[in-house]
Parts: C-alpha cells; sequence; structure tokens
C-alpha cells in the first residue's frame, strides 16, 4: 500500500504516503488514497485532516515520473492531470482545517499539494520547490492558482517562474510555511492544532466557508482547469520528454 489513513486520538485524520523509497511520489494509489482521506475527513468526528509523508527525507517529489512517463500527448497527461487537480480543489474547499507536515523536501507537486493545504508546519532546514519549469511545463495540478490566492503576487511569481528550491526560513519569510519545528513531526503538528481543535466544529467549518464562498465566487475552479489544460500543452513538448526521457535513463542506469 502506498498510503496509510489513520483516525488520531485527538480527533484529526492523518494520511501519510508511504513510498519513502520513492521519495513518497504521488502514484494513483496515492491519488485514490487522498481521495479517500479527503471523504473519510467529512466525518462529524473529525476536526481536521493532516497529509505528510514517511521517513525524514521527503514530504513528496510530486508526481512519480517512472510511472507517468508513458503519458505522451496532451490529452494523455490531460486525464491524470485533471484526475490530481480534482483532488487538490476537494482538498482545498473541505470545511476542516487541513495542514501539511513537510518532514523532509517538498518538491513540484509536493509543493502543489501543500499548497492546498490550510496550514504548512516544516521540520527545520528542509528545503521546498515548484520546480515544474526546470522540467520544461507549468504546475498542472492547480498548484500555481492556488499558491496566487495565498501569497501577493510577487513572491508566488517568483517561487513559480524562477522555479528554484527554498529554504524553509526563506519560505516562511514569504508567508508560504505558517510554523518551522525541530521536535517530533506529530507532536509539532498536535501543538499546532491544540487550540484548532479545541473549537467548535461548527465553528471551524462556518469560517472555512468564508474562504469557500469566496473562491466559488472568483471562478478558482475554472481557472485552476485553464492551469491543467495549459500544463497539458507543455507535457507533449518536446523540451518535456527530453528531460523526462534522461530523469528515466538516469534512473535505470543508477
Amino acid at each position: 500500500m502506498s498510503y496509510t489513513i489513520e483516525k488520531r486520538d485527538m480527533g484529526y485524520l492523518l494520511f501519510t504516503i508511504t513510498r519513502s523509497e520513492k521519495r513518497n511520489a504521488i502514484n494513483y494509489e496515492v491519488m485514490d488514497g487522498l481521495s479517500k482521506a479527503i471523504s473519510l475527513a467529512n466525518d462529524p468526528a473529525i476536526k481536521a485532516l493532516v497529509i505528510t509523508g514517511e521517513g525524514d527525507h521527503a514530504f513528496c517529489s510530486g508526481g512519480d515520473l517512472s510511472v507517468f512517463h508513458e503519458l505522451h500527448t496532451k490529452e494523455e497527461a490531460y486525464v491524470m492531470l485533471s484526475k490530481m487537480a480534482k483532488l487538490l480543489y476537494s482538498l482545498l474547499t473541505l470545511t476542516k482545517p487541513t495542514i501539511a507536515i513537510l518532514n523532509g523536501t517538498a518538491i513540484g507537486g509536493g509543493c502543489e499539494l501543500a499548497a492546498a493545504c490550510d496550514f504548512r508546519l516544516a521540520r527545520e532546514g528542509i528545503k521546498a520547490g515548484f520546480v515544474q519549469g526546470k522540467l520544461a511545463i507549468t504546475t498542472g495540478w492547480g498548484g500555481g492558482t492556488i499558491l496566487a490566492e495565498k501569497l501577493p503576487a510577487s513572491s508566488s511569481m517568483k517561487l513559480l517562474m524562477e522555479a528554484e528550491i527554498q529554504s524553509a526560513k526563506y519560505l516562511s519569510e514569504i508567508g508560504f510555511i505558517d510554523k518551522i519545528y525541530s521536535s517530533n513531526p506529530i507532536a509539532a503538528c498536535e501543538s499546532f492544532l491544540e487550540n484548532l481543535i479545541a473549537v467548535e466544529l461548527g465553528v471551524l467549518e462556518s469560517y472555512k466557508m468564508i474562504w469557500i464562498q469566496k473562491w466559488g465566487e472568483s471562478k478558482l475552479k475554472e481557472r485552476i482547469e485553464k492551469e491543467v489544460s495549459n500544463c497539458s500543452v507543455l507535457w507533449e513538448s518536446e523540451a518535456h520528454h527530453k528531460y523526462v526521457k534522461g530523469f528515466i535513463s538516469k534512473k535505470t542506469q543508477n
């Protein structure tokens, strides 16, 4: 199994990507698991959804190119990208608080997953980056559009356009990371959640609806759909396929 879902005594649901040997890259099974976790989080007994990765090296390294390298055309890419984008939109609009624990490096789609959560905690010293531009594509799961909602234009543009890996300290300074921790990740998360979970569920959901309604009025879903379409076109480009071919070749040699 590529993931685990656990209901914690504190009253939150913990979703963990368990592919540490693949740097917790997302495959179709992880997508299915995330869908299940989002559905289970609607249980009235659950007050928050927490997402993290196995081990201490990677939170999530984005999409698993060893799986997705078989997608060549924009039509093929669109099916995968659209599926994950819909999941991230469902995560974004879940009526309960969502937290990403960046227990390790977050790269590409891993940053998109983190961006879709309401809060992001990061272990001291980790690095993260929207590096899709180095792969000759853009964010394709809606992460760029979501980031533009959550950070000032200059900060989000810089992260996306430069496509560089950044330090947790810098990401905290610009507001992408909400808290840096140095202790046990679950303990740090539960400390962060303590005051939130003490509040009645109806209050949490009512407040979350303020943002969900705002995103509905600004047609966020439609804007994410445009991002998916744009990435699909770039996906079938020669530049992107050249990168993927080099990546797969390197993996095979190793």
